[in-house]
């Protein structure tokens, strides 16, 4: 298939069969086609990509230390229209999640708030990061997002930070807009 007939596939999320005859799934960089799941290199060649099955990457990275023991906690999050979301907290460990409807606003220690609209994924280290914001952006619908966490046995998957402990750490915070 020519680049540019794959780029289009790509990008309109078609079937692997209309993107590649190997069955392997291709991402665009630096002007040459790489695997873009060369890590699962083990799997991706067995990987049964017929009929209709579209599959969408939707992070990839290398995770940060999960705790050892762990245990894992899959929750639906649901935020009514203009809702603050949970006050400052933190996780002791890594949490990934994806957005399925809405918009939230969404901050870490040291990152700029953003904007998570449905169809995208986030996700944030755990441990003593502090998560200050999960809020809905807008004002006039829910939104839901799906997490995925992974906690201590034993620890509490979220602990709220007090007052004292913000202010101590408020130099960890990025600059917010006025």
């Amino acid at each position: 298939m020519p680049d540019a007939a794959r780029d289009g596939a790509l990008q309109r999320g078609r079937p692997a069969a209309a993107m590649a005859p190997s069955r392997k799934w291709y991402i665009r960089t630096t002007g040459k086609w790489t695997i873009s799941l060369d890590r699962f290199a083990t799997s991706v060649d067995d990987m049964d990509m017929k009929g209709n099955t579209v599959y969408t990457v939707l992070h990839h990275g290398a995770p940060p230390k999960l705790p050892d023991p762990a245990e894992e906690m899959t929750a639906l999050i649901e935020l009514p229209p203009g809702d603050p979301g949970s006050p400052p907290h933190r996780h002791s460990g890594p949490v990934y999640g994806y957005m399925l409807e809405g918009e939230m606003i969404f901050e870490l220690e040291g990152e700029p708030a953003r904007v998570v609209r449905a169809g995208e994924a986030f996700w944030e280290p755990g441990g003593d990061v502090i998560h200050y914001q999960a809020a809905n952006n807008l004002s006039d619908s829910w939104s839901r997002f799906v997490v995925v966490m992974f906690c201590v046995p034993g620890v509490p998957m979220l602990t709220y930070v007090g007052d004292e402990e913000l202010e101590a750490r408020r130099d960890r915070r990025a600059p917010r807009p006025n």
